[in-house]
């Protein structure tokens, strides 16, 4: 609960249970990746992925970019900025496992 509480107070920008389930399926899984692709893989719609797409490009967490061979394909890119905003978290749950971990050693 604490690690919850730490990652709260750090100014780190809240995202919805949907915008982070896209940002990790697009940093864990090999893409390329698209909205399509997207939607499909997370159960939910185009629009629905897009709107999240646009609040995290909005954050400098993914970006949008044209595919160099059909200019109507658009693929969806990790940036710097996302993976750092990921380790960041990655810290705070680990934090979190860590107090359980010491309970269950007892």
């Amino acid at each position: 609960m604490t690690a919850l509480v730490d990652y709260v107070r750090s100014g780190e920008p809240d995202l919805t249970n949907r915008q982070m389930a896209l940002l990790l399926v697009v940093y864990l899984k090999p893409g390329p990746h698209t909205v399509r692709g997207l939607a499909r893989a997370l159960n939910v719609s185009k629009p629905v992925v897009t709107r999240a797409l646009n609040r995290l490009g909005a954050l400098g967490y993914l970006r949008r970019q044209r595919d160099d061979t059909d200019k109507r394909n658009i693929f969806v890119a990790r940036t710097t900025e996302g993976a750092e905003f990921l380790e960041e978290f990655g810290h705070f749950l680990g934090d979190a496992e860590q107090p359980a971990a010491r309970r269950n050693a007892a």
